[in-house]
């Protein structure tokens, strides 16, 4: 039977193209897999040997500088001056668990809680967005009764045993748990029509799956979504249609956990958080990677009425979860969000950006079907036939391989594997943007 490949597998390193490898990272290559595990992938079938990183930019063991447009773990810009200081100061003085007090969790818990809606009034940490994810969906299991969870057809929750199974994403090889249904990719480009109507048919799938999983005796507990669809192929439009399906969520006694590991701290550009732009007060809201740009923390944000049913009957511990490092590294991150106006920053330079992308489209009309995005969150599709929309994964690999010959590091995302992930930094600016579009104009007019 043929497998998806999964997110993990694009382009990554096979050993065929070893001829065109400097000595030096091909030695480097050899040793990893010797003494690493298989299950690791590298990026690109030239791997590259990263040494360093600033803002927007990184540079490999030759000194080679190239612009960062997928990274959204050093969120506001690699080595972050406010962030290195924050988690060294704080390395100096303690790191512990959470079972002692210390001010800078709770000053941290204050402070993300006020960027939430007021009825989300409860938070816990962890370290991880799989963590985050896992106890978001025991929670909503216990609250509601019901075992059945919703997540989208290309969704990519966690590594967790529980989280992996919510991931399509990970390739067909990844078996999905029996009682998880796949919601179909909210592909406004392909499904078409008025907004009307395209949220009529979202909704509508939506609950063909609500029924299914309480018919087979599941129950229905909760849908899990990223707001913005990232591994889906990037859909963040018509707003409010998020919002439309979270209602047919709550009208069948479901929870909404709103997965902002990728569209949250300011990354659309619209609002601080993915779901906002979309009027949801979501049940559940999980945060991860941006959220220490790049220091390993997590959180679990919830209507207290929600997490009671989970906490009042089992403690939870987590070692390293909210330790004060991880905490100063986070207080860090929400400092230069507001003192640096990323927020705003985010909206301008995405939009300018967004729009310089669709001159590459008019130019290359007869390959690139769609450029869609929210802030500094684009994606940008390929196709073999404009009229047919048919997806283009060939082509899209080959353009994301040559990028990466001209500095420019990206990836691809979506069910076939066709649209460009286009995820900078938010140090990225409006002096970057030539840089990417003349990069893409390039090698598209190469591939031809």
């Amino acid at each position: 039977m043929a497998t998806r490949s999964s997110i993990m597998d694009t382009n990554s390193y096979r050993g065929d193209e070893d001829s065109l490898i400097d000595k030096k990272t091909l030695e480097l290559i050899k040793r990893r897999e010797k003494f690493m595990s298989g299950s690791y992938r590298l990026f690109y079938r030239k791997p590259i040997n990263l040494v360093r990183g600033e803002g927007e930019y990184l540079y490999d063991d030759a000194g080679v500088k190239y612009l960062d447009m997928y990274n959204n773990v050093a969120s506001i810009g690699h080595c972050h001056p406010a962030v290195v200081e924050a988690v060294t100061k704080q390395m100096q003085l303690l790191n512990t668990h959470t079972r002692y007090l210390h001010e800078t969790i709770v000053d941290y818990s204050e402070k993300i809680l006020a960027k939430m809606p007021s009825e989300v009034d409860k938070v816990m940490f962890m370290c991880t967005g799989s963590e985050a994810n896992d106890l978001a969906l025991r929670v909503a299991q216990e609250y509601t009764g019901g075992k059945g969870i919703i997540v989208s057809q290309e969704a990519y929750h966690g590594t967790s045993a529980l989280t992996s199974g919510c991931s399509p994403a990970l390739g067909t090889e990844q078996p999905i748990l029996p009682y998880v249904r796949l919601l179909k990719t909210p592909d406004f480009y392909r499904v078409g029509g008025t907004d009307e109507k395209f949220i009529a048919w979202y909704c509508g799938e939506l609950q063909k799956n609500i029924d299914d999983l309480k018919e087979k005796g599941y129950g229905f507990a909760c849908f899990l979504a990223d707001s913005i669809f990232s591994s889906d192929g990037v859909h963040p439009n018509p707003k409010g249609f998020v919002k439309a399906a979270v209602d047919v969520v709550h009208k069948n006694g479901g929870v909404f956990i709103a997965d902002e590991v990728q569209p949250g701290f300011v990354r659309t550009g619209d609002a601080f958080w993915g779901f906002a732009r979309h009027g949801i007060v979501p049940d559940l809201v999980t945060m991860g990677k941006p959220m220490g740009n790049g220091i390993p923390v997590s959180g679990l944000a919830a209507r207290h009425e929600v997490l009671e049913a989970f906490s009042d009957k089992l403690p939870y511990f987590n070692t390293f979860g909210g330790n004060p490092v991880a905490m100063a590294a986070a207080q860090a991150v929400l400092k230069v969000i507001e003192e640096e106006k990323l927020q705003e920053h985010t909206k301008a330079v995405g939009a300018n950006l967004l729009a310089a992308l669709k001159e590459v489209q008019k130019k290359h009309s007869d390959v690139v079907g769609d450029v869609r995005g929210a802030g500094l969150f684009i994606g940008f599709e390929l196709v073999s036939d404009i009229e047919k929309k048919t997806p283009d994964q060939k082509k899209a690999l080959d353009l994301i391989e040559l990028l990466r010959d001209n500095q420019v590091l990206t990836s691809v995302c979506g069910p076939h594997g066709n649209v460009l992930k286009i995820r900078p930094t938010l140090a990225f600016a409006d002096k970057d943007i030539d840089w990417v579009c003349s990069a893409l104009d390039k090698c598209l007019t190469i591939l031809g």
